[in-house]
């Protein structure tokens, strides 16, 4: 036997179904205390016994569903490594017969110091199956439904996040060959004349290539980034010479902010492409940055020409896989403004700030 080849039944962690929620979790306790107390409100609502007020009647109810939703919780978040080693409907059936066992319990225990201490806060004394049986039928209804509900949710989490990934990859295979053929095309035009500036700028590109062709989970720094975009200025500056200026003030920013890579490029390449490249006179690229409170911004300003003679489909594909890969990142902490003016084009970046030095 090879012992290499894994059995059939190998799974690993990451291969396995999410059935069940982290009940350790702030949003999932907050959805069952909230789905408790929805239960406690629809009970004492409808027609019932009003020789006691409404108000003390739902205190009580309150406080005894919320401790007993609490406890199971508790329990499905201390038993979660254990049940989720198990198959999934065994595992269900475990967290559901748990949940009703906790409510037995429970109800027997209040119940039985209800009578002790005479508070006549639930029912007689020769109530008390029909309190206990009661509190667990309740128990098995909203049960099954939040575990439904919970199992829905989880699986519909999980393909997002596959979308997602999905589409995050596809904007990359697009970046990904528009900026290296046009770095190509900027070399091949130095070699017959500048073949000196021409090895200097492979060189350049070679930083580039091992960035673009590189892991796009692998954590990458501000600063590797700016250093990249620097790279591409000066193979630019190979090509246009005299027509292209760059003022670059990002002093104040974390250079070991994690960044996507390559997220700064693509807009700098448009600035150059869309605006100085097709201004006789050339212009300046402007890459100014500072640090908010909680926050990065960099700024990428650039002129462009007159609205009647500039080029179609200008920065529309950037701007839309920039966009796409901020959201992918850093979901609505992160954004990309557009300011296109008359003469001039400027992007906004602002991605929170999670370097270390914070």
């Amino acid at each position: 036997m090879n012992p290499a080849r894994p059995t059939p039944t190998t799974r690993s962690p990451a291969a396995l179904p999410n059935w069940l929620p982290d009940f350790c979790s702030l949003p999932v306790l907050f959805a069952v205390m909230v789905v408790a107390e929805l239960l406690v409100l629809v009970i004492l609502i409808a027609p019932s016994d009003e020789s006691r007020p409404l108000l003390p009647r739902l205190a009580t109810a309150s406080v005894f569903v919320q401790w007993l939703a609490l406890v199971c919780a508790v329990c499905l978040c201390k038993l979660r490594p254990q049940l989720e080693k198990l198959t999934p409907w065994l595992g269900v059936l475990m967290a559901y017969a748990l949940m009703l066992t906790v409510t037995l319990v429970g109800s027997a225990l209040v119940f039985a110091i209800d009578q002790q201490l005479g508070l006549g806060l639930t029912l007689p004394a020769q109530f008390q199956a029909r309190f206990v049986w009661r509190s667990a039928t309740l128990c098995a209804l909203i049960g099954a439904a939040l575990l439904r509900y919970f199992y829905v949710f989880e699986q519909w989490r999980v393909r997002v996040r596959a979308e997602s990934k999905a589409r995050f990859e596809a904007l990359q295979a697009r970046i990904r060959p528009h900026f290296l053929f046009n770095s190509m095309n900027t070399i091949a035009s130095l070699i017959p004349s500048r073949p000196q500036d021409a090895e200097r700028a492979i060189e350049d590109l070679s930083d580039l290539f091992r960035a673009a062709l590189g892991n796009d989970t692998a954590c990458r720094t501000l600063g590797e980034e700016l250093d990249l975009v620097r790279r591409y200025l000066d193979i630019e500056k190979l090509r246009l010479g005299e027509r292209l200026r760059v003022e670059m003030d990002v002093a104040a920013l974390p250079a070991d902010l994690p960044m996507p890579a390559l997220l700064l490029q693509p807009l700098v390449e448009n600035a150059v492409y869309h605006g100085i490249q097709q201004l006789p006179e050339g212009g300046t690229v402007t890459i100014r940055g500072r640090r908010l409170d909680d926050a990065v911004e960099i700024v990428i300003h650039n002129p462009c020409p007159p609205a009647g003679s500039r080029a179609a489909g200008r920065h529309g594909m950037a701007l839309m896989n920039t966009q796409a890969r901020i959201e992918y990142h850093f979901g609505r902490r992160g954004t990309l403004t557009v300011a296109a003016g008359a003469a001039d084009f400027a992007c906004t970046v602002r991605v929170p700030d999670e370097s270390p030095d914070r």
